[in-house]
């Protein structure tokens, strides 16, 4: 799968994935003004233009990047794993369909989606990926 900025500065490649997950934590609100919908990626993700990308150490466990010259959010990485998680919207595919979403009790009351999905909690997502310090 293809993507890129904005601008086109940064474009990238990943292996195909259908899913898209959606996440409500304060962190990803308050990055793109909503939830994060996002495509899991895995590691294997190639970058051109790599010297455009700003890098934002986000937590202890992962980072947050954007472009330099159009500020399009480009992805969330875990450092432990090195996967990468990019936002739906940068993909040059809409062929998607949201599977799951997590931080649901951290999800304001002005939105909600219509898709039934998989919904987890804070506590869950930390007990079946183990805490962030873990990651």
């Amino acid at each position: 799968m293809n993507g890129h900025c904005l601008c086109g500065a940064v474009r990238f490649t990943c292996p195909d994935a259908g899913e898209i997950g959606a996440c409500h934590c304060g962190s990803c609100r308050r990055w793109g003004g909503g939830p994060m919908l996002a495509v899991h990626c895995g590691p294997s993700v190639e970058f051109t233009g790599s010297e455009e990308i700003a890098i934002h150490a986000s937590s202890d466990w992962a980072q947050r990047a954007f472009c330099k010259q159009c500020g399009t959010h480009l992805y969330y990485k875990l450092l432990a794993s090195g996967e990468y998680f990019i936002p739906a919207g940068t993909f040059e595919s809409d062929d998607f369909e949201l599977a799951t979403q997590i931080y649901v009790d951290k999800k304001p009351p002005y939105y909600a989606f219509a898709n039934q999905t998989p919904m987890l909690t804070e506590q869950q997502v930390l007990e079946q990926f183990g805490p962030p310090r873990e990651w």
